[in-house]
């Protein structure tokens, strides 16, 4: 029987080379990359581990020194909220303040920032407990 195959959510890090909290955030995501990739392709039969599930199913890790498109910014900002603005964009208040501030400089735009598109969440900075709760809930949301 044909069945589709589910596809695998994107996660985007917007990365910022010689910044030590980006650098921090590609070695968390690209770890819990490989868990979830090693845990999905693994033979079950022959796991001898402690049961230990990876936070999260399989994903696509994007990573991108780029600065988003004005239209990802806006989704991002949805996802963060307002009171995490300024968090997403240096001294934004409000996010038709953010908009402009990005429009005058993309410099604004504070990385790291780990999207989940699929999910509908955004971090901004590289706090560990952070990133792993955004992916622990996408785990809940994708099940």
């Amino acid at each position: 029987m044909f069945r589709f195959h589910k596809t695998l959510d994107i996660i985007t890090l917007f990365h910022k080379a010689g910044n030590p909290a980006s650098t921090r955030a590609v070695t968390l995501l690209k770890q819990i990359s490989a868990n979830a990739s090693e845990a999905a392709t693994g033979d079950q039969a022959s796991d001898h581990s402690a049961q230990t599930a990876p936070p999260r199913e399989e994903f696509e890790l994007n990573i991108t020194e780029d600065p988003p498109t004005e239209d990802q910014l806006r989704t991002i900002l949805g996802y963060v909220g307002q009171s995490k603005v300024g968090s997403v964009v240096k001294g934004a208040s409000s996010e038709s303040d953010a908009i402009k501030k990005f429009r005058s400089s993309a410099e604004a735009f504070q990385r790291p920032v780990i999207v989940d598109w699929n999910n509908g969440k955004a971090v901004a900075g590289a706090q560990e407990s952070e990133i792993l709760k955004l992916l622990e809930q996408s785990k809940g949301q994708s099940a």
